[in-house]
């Protein structure tokens, strides 16, 4: 794919083009431009600009203040929506998190400056020109992470940029230069000041990430890891061969490891009410595994839950005695996907016998169900009757 040809780098060109049109200067700024350097597709691109906010939208049709008292703008005239943002500088920050106060500047060299990594602190023109001050270039070719100026300074702005230090290296797959490690080290406490909920973004992304088990190494060597819940230093081994595309995966292995922590880690990585039920029902299908999967396993969980405990068994270095696509075949085969397609209710249970309505139904409805997964029964009215009335009210 050629990158200048994409929908969203297009799109940001002609945004480009309007605002230069205008008498103001414009460039691509940030992750595109790193993404691009590094002939990754690129998905999210955005713009920096001289012009003000009222500025820019006096030269489009159609915007969205999503961010205007930082300055940003998102404009949506060119079919993709690009955000665009003015050449800004910021105060003090205060709480180790955010910035007292936003100073909107002309100069792009001040822009870029205020950024946390030097391979963020990039900027392109519309025509393909870098503009690299700081060297992310260079620290591309080296696979580094470095900050841009002094590290503990940009830590102290802004203490996430620690942990998007660790993302950076899990999905790059690159090293942090030492100066920015040792600040990270000197300044790994500040992280308590962050939002759980911008924690859980982070570690979201490296769950997802290319190189999970050195991610997880620099959260220890960091020092960041003590201040996370679960313990990352006694399960760092079992991390190594973790892979996979789904964050909640992430959070269910890392629940596995620290089953004696599973309230607290719920609790304190703010994790949604999607991601508490995908850990319960994996950790349950993961037990229900090391006791061997029967067809009712297979019936009751979904094919992403099973296989995402396969992986488990498999990361733990458990003997599972059949290949992972085998359980998409079992699966499939089953005689019927769901308990809607079973051939009788309660209604026909009432039908056939003087018994009250009670707890007993779904007693019955349950075994009718087993039957038929384990094909002792067809799945029809007139066998299911037959099992009724005969074998079932025997054994009751």
């Amino acid at each position: 794919m050629n990158i200048r040809l994409s929908k969203d780098w297009e799109a940001a060109v002609r945004v480009i083009e309007k605002i230069e049109k205008a008498g103001y200067e414009a460039v691509i700024v940030g992750g595109a431009v790193r993404d691009y350097l590094l002939d990754k597709e690129v998905n999210d691109v955005d713009v920096a600009t001289s012009a003000m906010p009222d500025e820019i939208k006096k030269i489009f049709n159609s915007t969205v203040d999503i961010g205007i008292a930082h300055g940003t703008v998102l404009v949506l005239d060119e079919g993709q929506p690009i955000e665009v943002t003015t050449y800004r500088t910021e105060g003090i920050y205060i709480d180790f998190r955010r910035p007292e106060q936003v100073t909107f500047v002309k100069n792009l060299e001040k822009d870029l400056e205020r950024r946390d990594f030097t391979i963020n602190a990039m900027a392109m023109t519309k025509s393909g020109e870098l503009i690299d001050l700081y060297g992310g270039q260079q620290d591309i070719q080296n696979g580094l992470i470095r900050s841009v100026g002094d590290p503990n300074t940009r830590f102290r702005e802004d203490a996430l940029r620690m942990l998007r230090a660790i993302r950076f290296s899990a999905q790059l797959g690159f090293s942090i230069e030492n100066k920015t490690l040792k600040a990270i080290q000197q300044d790994s406490d500040l992280i308590e000041f962050i939002a759980k909920e911008r924690i859980h973004m982070e570690l979201s992304k490296m769950w997802v990430s290319r190189k999970v088990y050195d991610g997880i190494n620099a959260l220890i060597e960091s020092h960041l890891a003590k201040y996370l819940v679960g313990d990352f230093e006694k399960h760092l081994e079992e991390w190594r061969y973790f892979n996979t595309t789904s964050s909640e995966v992430g959070w269910a292995y890392l629940c596995l490891l620290n089953r004696n922590q599973l309230s607290d880690i719920i609790h304190f990585y703010k994790l949604s009410n999607k991601e508490k039920n995908f850990i319960r029902n994996v950790l349950n299908a993961y037990q229900a595994l090391l006791n061997r999967w029967d067809e009712l396993d297979y019936f009751q969980y979904d094919l992403f839950t099973l296989e995402a405990a396969y992986d488990f068994a498999i990361w733990q270095n458990v003997k599972v005695p059949f290949k992972k696509e085998h359980i998409a075949m079992v699966k499939s085969n089953l005689p019927i996907q769901s308990m809607n397609q079973l051939a009788i209710n309660g209604n026909h249970l009432m039908e056939w016998t003087t018994k009250k309505r009670g707890p007993w139904i779904k007693v019955a409805l349950d075994a009718a169900l087993l039957a038929v997964l384990k094909s002792h029964i067809k799945n029809d009215e007139e066998h299911l009757k037959e099992w009724f009335l005969h074998e079932f009210n025997d054994e009751g």
